[in-house]
């Protein structure tokens, strides 16, 4: 189906929003009237800047407080639509958005309001313009979309019909399926847009908090097919009100608008795009150092060997087990510090995701092969990290690690070393932005958002997995942009025996960073212990938690440039990540700035 956007739900001048939304694919957009009254542009000079962008102007809106009014005040809106009629013209554009009434001089009169809607659609179909009329969740007498229907229906215009909007009709918990009862002919235009679950004012939910579909909690899915059944064939336009995207580039946010569209036409079966392929596990993490010897340093005593050298690059390959850390000395990243660059997941079809990728406007990255190198398809993800499909070890799939050469030494074998888990930090602006993209492109499954009390306000947290953990990535916010420590990146490495693992990696030398007392004091008042068991994880740092299913242990390195490491024990069948213990963690980081070099 044709796609539109509103141009309030981007940044910039009206030019750069139109731009945007061209450059993203978008067949349409909404004129907001702030957008228009704030640009130099006439209108015809914008119907002429949309058609050369290749966009269709799709609606005019918004038109406020029109319908069930004393004489006098809807003389004055007549006179007010009779002017924005004319404008539509010009800017050749036949659909406004008309809203339900706020105004304290409108009346609870059904009849009244029917009748005052057809005089304006009346005058709408002698300027060639059809009415969308739309039920604010906050309006003063019509709320819900069922009630706007009926006044609609009451009317009888040709040129009246109604706007579906998904945020006032989930936010109220409406029930969607009525949708099905209204000809699909009635329903002049859709308005989708997703937000997560918050007990607050509607109004200020709906001006500050909504997401593009997919990135929040509604069932916009459910509600868009109840409209197809009705027999809806317009486009499918997104209008989300939100404080991040009005204050972040409008490329990518268009970018990321387009792309929970594609992905929602996909859910309902409207599109059908390469499928989905789940990665099932990390191939490797690559850091990106100036100086390898602190990062090298702290994977010798997590009992890491250098088996691998790669033939053309400043790349050593560190591994145990199943755990492998690429250390990359390029000399373009010297003043970024030890960060954590690039993720290499287990794909059964590296190129059929990589076609997934793409489909879903993920950028494709291009990379220099020499003669014989290994073939890896690689995509960026919002916050730049490069996410790279391969294969280790099953034939006839090319392994990656054909580019490397040994160097002689051996890798601990023992079973239980993988990567449990990666963390991320985002952008302040890309956290939702994030999540979609490792749902749509990658198929990993959104968990909840989680906010945790880092000493400097709050760290917002969210996975998306597998279904069975293999892999694992942890996006975040960082609470304090002017403190790396909480913009700290790190890499959880699975161990069968973590007491055995932070022991041996003190002393080889590690620096683990220190827990304070008062923490284990609190453990022993929630939980009961073996003998012996709680001194052990104060002695070492460890902290503990558990769940339904089972029991996790965990512990940190101290900080290298921006990468930590967390050696963790899951038993049970435990699924979290020890949010509970994080604002201890995040605390002693601060106490210590860990900060060992890089």
């Amino acid at each position: 189906m044709r796609t539109s956007i509103a141009t309030v739900s981007l940044s910039g001048s009206l030019t750069e929003k139109l731009t945007a939304a061209s450059l993203a694919g978008f067949d349409g957009v909404e004129i907001f009237e702030n957008d228009l009254l704030a640009s130099p542009l006439t209108p015809e000079e914008i119907r002429a800047r949309c058609a050369d962008l290749g966009l269709t102007v799709d609606l005019y809106q918004p038109m406020r407080d029109v319908e069930a009014l004393p004489p006098e005040e809807f003389a004055r809106a007549l006179r007010r639509a009779r002017h924005k009629f004319e404008l539509m013209g010009r800017l050749g554009t036949d659909t406004v958005l008309v809203c339900s009434s706020v105004s304290p001089h409108a009346v609870d009169d059904d009849a009244l309001a029917a009748e005052q809607l057809s005089r304006l659609a009346d005058l709408a179909e002698d300027h060639g313009v059809r009415v969308a009329y739309e039920a604010l969740a906050w309006g003063r007498h019509i709320s819900t979309y069922d009630h706007a229907w009926r006044v609609v229906e009451s009317a009888g215009h040709p040129a009246l019909g109604t706007c579906l909007d998904s945020f006032h009709i989930l936010s109220r918990g409406s029930d969607p399926k009525g949708i099905e009862d209204i000809p699909g002919e009635k329903i002049f235009f859709l308005q989708l847009a997703d937000a997560p679950l918050l007990a607050m004012d509607v109004l200020q939910w709906s001006r500050h908090y909504r997401c593009f579909p997919g990135q929040g909690g509604f069932d916009v899915a459910g509600l868009l097919r109840h409209v197809l059944r009705a027999g809806y064939d317009g486009p499918l336009s997104l209008e989300v009100f939100n404080d991040v995207f009005r204050q972040s580039e409008a490329g990518p946010t268009a970018v990321d608008a387009q792309r929970s569209l594609l992905t929602l036409q996909e859910t309902v079966g409207l599109a059908a795009p390469p499928a989905p392929v789940v990665p099932t596990g990390v191939a490797f993490a690559e850091l990106v150092t100036p100086d390898a010897a602190p990062v090298s340093a702290v994977l010798g005593a997590l009992g890491f060997a250098r088996t691998a050298r790669h033939r053309g690059k400043p790349v050593d390959l560190w591994q145990r087990g199943d755990a492998r850390v690429l250390v990359n000395t390029k000399p373009a990243e010297r003043r970024d510090g030890t960060r954590l660059a690039a993720v290499g997941l287990e794909s059964p079809d590296p190129a059929g995701a990589a076609r997934r990728a793409e489909a879903l406007l993920a950028p494709v990255l291009p990379r220099r092969r020499a003669p014989g190198d290994a073939p890896l398809e690689a995509v960026a993800a919002p916050d730049g990290t490069e996410l790279f499909f391969c294969a280790t070890t099953r034939p006839p799939l090319p392994d990656w690690r054909a580019d490397f050469e040994d160097t002689g030494a051996a890798a601990e074998t023992e079973s239980g070393w993988r990567v449990d888990h990666l963390s991320l930090t985002q952008p302040w602006h890309q956290f939702d932005e994030a999540a979609l993209f490792h749902r749509g492109v990658l198929g990993l499954r959104p968990q909840e958002s989680v906010d945790v009390a880092d000493p400097y306000g709050l760290l917002r947290s969210r996975a998306v997995t597998t279904d069975d953990g293999g892999v694992r990535i942890v996006l975040t916010v960082g609470a304090a942009p002017i403190d790396h420590t909480a913009h700290a990146q790190h890499i959880a490495l699975a161990t069968d025996d973590v007491v055995a693992a932070a022991r041996a990696f003190r002393t080889a030398g590690g620096p683990l960073l220190p827990i304070p007392a008062n923490y284990y004091d609190d453990l022993a008042a929630r939980y009961e212990f073996a003998d012996g068991e709680l001194e052990t994880y104060r002695e070492l740092g460890i902290l503990y938690d558990r769940d339904d299913r089972g029991t996790f242990r965990h512990c940190y390195t101290r900080t290298v440039g921006r990468v930590f490491f967390e050696l963790v024990q899951r038993d049970g069948g435990y699924r979290g990540y020890g949010a509970t213990n994080a604002p201890v963690r995040l605390a002693a980081q601060h106490a210590v700035r860990g900060f060992t070099g890089g």
